[in-house]
């Protein structure tokens, strides 16, 4: 693909987290100067924008936790709907099965991550994202610092193998 690397809204997302998160949950920056420092970084405005808005549907959904509560129990089947299956290869689907069977993710986290995934403004998503997308979500629920720190060492193990903790 002739693409520029730093395309899509998912890459913004995870340029904000890399450079943030130590922030914590209630990282609140002024969205003005971080749109222009996203923009210096090469990011298009139209990609900041959809980054903005995809995080403040995440911050509702931890002062809302109850709406996806009918994520079903654990250990019952998740059926996808043609989207999600569009969207989630049987990579990714089977790796958020064995996150939910190693209980890193609760189904109320899964239906987060899921309703997080297909709200990017993305046509497939990778395995790497996904787990990027899962970070994200944890990061933002409270009591779920266990799963964050298992999922956190994963990806970045994979990403960076020389990353020291």
């Amino acid at each position: 693909m002739g693409s520029p690397m730093k395309e899509n809204v998912l890459d913004v997302l995870m340029y904000l987290f890399e450079n943030y998160m130590d922030d914590g949950p209630e990282f609140n920056p002024d969205q003005e100067s971080l749109t222009l420092e996203l923009a210096e970084a090469g990011f298009p405005r139209g990609e900041i924008r959809k980054a903005f808005h995809w995080l403040e549907g995440l911050t509702l959904m931890r002062e809302q936790p109850t709406a996806l509560v009918h994520g079903g129990t654990v250990g019952s089947v998740r059926h996808y709907s043609r989207a999600e299956l569009e969207k989630l290869s049987a990579e990714c689907r089977g790796f958020l099965l064995s996150m939910e069977h190693s209980a890193v993710l609760s189904p109320q986290a899964r239906e987060m991550v899921l309703e997080r995934v297909m709200a990017l403004d993305v046509e497939e998503i990778s395995l790497e994202q996904l787990k990027w997308v899962m970070l994200m979500v944890l990061f933002n629920q409270p009591g779920q610092e266990t799963a964050y720190d298992f999922l956190e060492d994963m990806v970045f193990d994979e990403i960076l193998p020389t990353h020291a903790h």
